[in-house]
């Protein structure tokens, strides 16, 4: 996968933060997320204990379609993630994240606040780096 540059995670969340302020942005972001990623869903939503309920889900779910929103603006085509995409990703996500797509990694660390939901994100961003 291509690299996605500092710039280009950053263009992502600042075009996010101003259109936070539309009436169904951010529900039609997570909407299209869940619809397109189907497997990856499923398996935050078997977190929800963890992270707090559905909000913490719906939350989790927000980052991770920013995060798929910047693999696919660097060039990369993001198909719908099997579950084994997920499972070859789920060990030591973050760490192999750091290394390989930095400036996702330095997202997730800067606005996800719950450990249990950095690693999942992470370990989403792992997977769509594999396929994208």
């Amino acid at each position: 996968m291509k690299q996605i540059t500092k710039d280009q995670m950053l263009a992502v969340v600042t075009e996010a933060s101003k259109r936070m302020t539309e009436a169904h942005y951010s529900s039609e972001l997570v909407g299209a997320f869940y619809d397109k990623q189907t497997p990856a869903c499923q398996f935050i939503t078997a977190h929800e204990k963890e992270l707090g309920g559905t909000e913490g889900v719906v939350s989790l779910v927000f980052h991770c379609a920013l995060v798929a929103e910047a693999f696919r603006r660097a060039g990369g085509r993001v198909r719908s993630l099997s579950y084994e995409d997920l499972d070859a990703a789920a060990h030591d996500s973050l760490p192999r994240l750091e290394k390989v797509q930095l400036a996702v990694h330095e997202f997730i660390m800067a606005n996800v606040e719950h450990p249990e939901a950095q690693k999942l994100v992470g370990m989403i961003a792992l997977a769509l780096d594999s396929i994208a």
